[in-house]
């Protein structure tokens, strides 16, 4: 994938450092720096801005970013000194050229600033005419903004149109200029705080650029008519560990079609991180999986760096995450990860809702209000059809009219909800709840509810979320509390705060990278919004 093809805009975060968060701070001119208390004694008008801008218009858009930096520094130059160029500028550019090297994205190139770069090294800059080097300063300048916006700030797109609802932050870009020079220029994410998910991200699309300039996955292995078993001997063995080998799951090839040992733990690993079921067996998904073109990869990759960037940097805190392609939930304690478990999502016609939000309730033997959708799509033609419906579904009517009534099902082991829900209030009616249906996690695909999520295991998160109570909240009154005629509502102590997160592309605790399939076409539709057509 080249640069020239492909538009990569990059992601905002949720920032520690509240100084990088915009808001509505008016900057004042410090008239304190002036030519006999500055370190720099060059200065420039206030007016070469605007008269920049209206010549460099794709800049415009940091109208306010240039006058608030200048304004603060009585408008000093920052990228040259009294003996020239600084040594920012040199910094800035060995990060500009790594960043285009590596992510192989040619919209961070400005081809005028390169070039007059290129000319300043003989001299430091000390040849340009006064109005040459003010044009590069300011050139320098909207060109950090620039990266910065890129790097830490985010393509500028509707992310609710992709189905996000995690409330994005804005970075004040003036503030990381000035304290990304303070630092030399050298290591700018230092003072914007980035989700690790991120930087993983970006190496593994080192390696797969690299694997797209290096190696040729064009070919296609041809499916099966039966699946590949241990043992077998297989014309489409060969392609296959070639294939295993590329992707770093086979360590050594050999030249035999016979699907050996070696071969059987390689494809395994491989079903493991594409959400497959690893049992080692070669049939036509895992086939799928491994003739995904590597530039497929690579945009998969991209699409999922934009999300890494909007996710807030690991803490100390206790949260959970729920990845929705994964189908599974992470419990985190003090920023650890405890455990895990499999969870069930909404269906592809039904989506969970990517958001956050605070755990609040348990709420154990659960009555389960029903939907009033689903009393009209499902629970009304059922009861036309079998009059003893609601009875045989331990069901009832508490309100509403003959149309449109209000209908509940009692708790027991029958209840939709099962014996325990989890509810972080929203407007999207999203919640955690136990389910009878427990043959269902044995599924490989999981996207089968109307739009909350399953547990595979909610004693064990109620546990945990009374944990600090063991005393009263032990196992066995837990079971009891699950098994009441009526609901028990319990509120924690201490809101728990959960997030629900869409990522097809990710590098699991263990250092090994994932892939899942887009199951409800967000990734589709995120590229649409981030690349350039052809």
């Amino acid at each position: 994938m080249h640069g020239k093809k492909i538009l990569l805009f990059l992601g905002i975060i949720f920032l520690a450092a509240c100084s990088y968060l915009q808001g509505d701070k008016k900057i004042e001119r410090d008239t304190s720096i002036n030519e006999r208390t500055s370190f720099n004694n060059i200065f420039f008008d206030s007016t070469a801005i605007d008269n920049f801008l209206n010549r460099e218009t794709e800049l415009k858009t940091y109208a306010d970013q240039f006058q608030d930096f200048y304004l603060a520094r009585n408008y000093t130059y920052a990228w040259f000194d009294s003996s020239g160029l600084a040594e920012q500028a040199h910094n800035f550019m060995n990060l500009l050229n790594n960043s285009i090297t590596q992510l192989n994205d040619s919209s961070l190139y400005d081809p005028t600033l390169f070039k007059d770069y290129e000319r300043m090294l003989a001299d430091s800059g000390k040849s340009l005419t006064p109005a040459e080097k003010l044009q590069t300063e300011l050139r320098f300048t909207g060109q950090f903004f620039q990266y910065a916006a890129k790097t830490y700030k985010g393509s500028d797109i509707d992310v609710a149109e992709l189905g996000w609802f995690i409330p994005r932050k804005k970075i004040d870009l003036t503030a990381l200029l000035d304290s990304s020079l303070r630092n030399k220029a050298i290591e700018p994410e230092r003072f914007v705080p980035l989700n690790s998910q991120y930087k993983k991200l970006q190496q593994a699309l080192q390696q797969f650029v690299q694997l797209q300039n290096t190696t040729d996955n064009t070919d296609t292995i041809a499916h099966v008519a039966q699946p590949i078993k241990k043992d077998m001997e297989d014309a489409r063995i060969f392609a296959i560990k070639s294939r295993l080998i590329v992707y770093g799951d086979l360590a050594t090839h050999d030249s035999s079609n016979i699907y050996n040992d070696s071969c059987v733990t390689a494809v395994k690993r491989f079903q493991r991180r594409t959400g497959l079921a690893a049992d080692g067996q070669i049939g036509n998904r895992l086939i799928e999986e491994l003739n995904t073109p590597v530039a497929t990869r690579i945009q998969q990759l991209l699409v999922n760096m934009e999300r890494a960037r909007w996710l807030p940097p690991e803490s100390d805190s206790n949260y959970v995450v729920v990845n929705i392609p994964e189908y599974k939930l992470h419990v985190y304690d003090s920023g650890k990860l405890q455990y895990d478990m499999n969870v069930i999502v909404g269906s592809a016609t039904n989506n969970t809702v990517i958001f956050n939000g605070n755990l609040k309730y348990i709420v154990f033997s659960p009555y389960w209000n029903v939907p009033s959708s689903i009393v009209q799509k499902e629970i009304l033609p059922a009861i036309k059809r079998n009059p003893a419906y609601l009875d045989k579904n331990h069901m009832e009517i508490t309100g509403g009219s003959k149309n449109s009534p209000s209908i509940r099902q009692k708790p027991g082991p029958w209840n939709s909800l099962g014996l325990v829900k989890f509810l972080f209030p929203n407007s999207y009616s999203i919640y955690f709840h136990d389910t009878p249906n427990r043959n269902l996690f044995s599924a490989n695909n999981r996207s089968l509810s109307h739009g909350c999520i399953r547990l595979g295991e909610p004693k064990k998160f109620a546990e945990y979320l009374l944990r600090n109570d063991t005393t009263y909240w032990t196992s066995k009154r837990i079971d009891s509390c699950m098994n009441l005629p009526k609901e028990k509502w319990v509120t924690l102590s201490k809101p728990l705060p959960v997030f629900i997160l869409y990522l097809t592309a990710w590098v699991d605790k263990n250092g090994v990278l994932n892939f899942r399939r887009d199951i409800y076409g967000h990734d589709r539709k995120m590229a649409d919004k981030l690349f350039v057509k052809n």
